[in-house]
């Protein structure tokens, strides 16, 4: 078994968070949970930032290995939501209480400058939800018009720090290298808060890149992190036995599993004390039962109920079998709001944006609390 820090000590190097992320011992790991909650509930607090989360585009032109909504997949009934579907879901997240709505879609040309700058503006001008945009890597200029427009956020997962790893699995379009750090350092400059995250067990990614990822959102200082498992889609090369060319040796490949996603998600946040942490779709379809609730008590402060139409969101099939697929938005919120008031949470008003704190208590290697 691999060393790991004294009881009540947590060393985030690279040594210590990749002990934490490998190690079995159950007593160990309750000091790990523990420690995520105490630090989330005097950071960011007990309630839960609901955010709507909108579909609203499967359309995309990149080839990425392990993404359902791949350019080649086959078989998959694409769509685009008119700017007033897009403004009717708006509508239903601000009658539920949300604070703010995530526009998420794949890498979609069709999703052109001026049309989201409109929905922007639309929803802005109608509603006082927060907006954070999901759209994939774009231009400079359309990011500024964005941002003019009045969004808020933006969230682009670098899937991994590993440079090698990161080009098989997310293929360059021809002629425009990939970098989705240069895109999100650009984005912190033009005054978005910008969220990122990383699949955890996909083919390929070694406990070493893994601790790697956790320390970059530290680097970066992120505002918002995402953490789910990798769950494969029978669409893509990763989802049947392509993937085995990927592994990396039994000893080192992170599993996809629930167990190593949750110590991923409590490391996080003794590394990033004030981001906002969801509690991830993919978690939740991995276990259905508890999955969202042990996340948010081992350090997410966000979850982001769907309030795509329903005829639409199996058509959003990034992987099969997501959580919550035929419920209704307002089924999912009293759900939700039963989940959090079972395990001692209550409901955040407002935005949600991140709130820096004047101090730094972020647990390094020297802390002991």
């Amino acid at each position: 078994m691999p060393s790991r820090p004294e009881p009540r000590s947590f060393c985030l190097d690279h040594a210590g968070v990749k002990a934490w992320l490998m190690d079995p011992d159950p007593e160990a790991l309750q000091r790990l949970w523990s420690e995520a909650d105490r630090i989330r509930q005097a950071r960011v607090g007990e309630a839960v930032h609901l955010r709507g989360l909108v579909e609203i585009s499967n359309h995309c032109l990149r080839h990425c290995l392990y993404c359902g909504l791949r350019a080649p997949s086959t078989g998959l009934e694409r769509y685009r939501m008119e700017a007033g579907e897009i403004l009717a879901c708006a509508r239903e997240a601000v009658r539920l209480g949300y604070g703010s709505v995530v526009l998420q879609g794949g890498e979609d040309p069709g999703l052109t400058r001026t049309f989201i700058a409109g929905v922007i503006r639309a929803i802005k001008q109608e509603t006082p939800l927060a907006i954070t945009l999901s759209l994939g890597e774009r231009c400079d200029d359309d990011l500024l018009a964005w941002k003019e427009a009045g969004a808020d956020r933006y969230l682009l997962r670098f899937e991994t720090s590993d440079p090698q790893l990161y080009r098989r699995i997310h293929p360059d379009l021809p002629g425009i290298p990939s970098d989705r750090l240069a895109q999100l350092t650009r984005m912190r400059g033009m005054g978005y808060e910008i969220g990122t995250g990383v699949m955890v067990g996909i083919p390929g990614q070694t406990w070493d890149s893994l601790a790697f990822d956790i320390l970059r959102f530290r680097d970066f200082d992120m505002d918002m992190i995402g953490m789910g498992p990798f769950l494969p889609s029978p669409r893509t090369p990763l989802g049947g036995h392509g993937s085995v060319a990927f592994l990396a040796p039994a000893d080192q490949q992170v599993p996809n599993d629930e167990l190593t996603t949750l110590k991923a998600v409590a490391l996080t946040r003794l590394a990033c004390p004030d981001a906002n942490i969801p509690s991830t779709t993919a978690l939740a379809t991995l276990d259905r039962t508890q999955g969202r609730e042990l996340a948010l008590m081992r350090g997410a402060n966000v979850v982001m109920p769907n309030v795509t139409p329903l005829h639409l969101r199996a058509l959003y099939e990034i992987y099969p079998g997501k959580a919550c697929l035929g419920e209704s938005p307002a089924a999912c919120q009293g759900c939700l709001e039963g989940r959090l008031h079972a395990i001692g949470r209550t409901v955040a008003k407002g935005p949600g944006g991140r709130k820096r704190a004047l101090h730094e208590d972020a647990v390094s290697c020297d802390s002991n609390h």
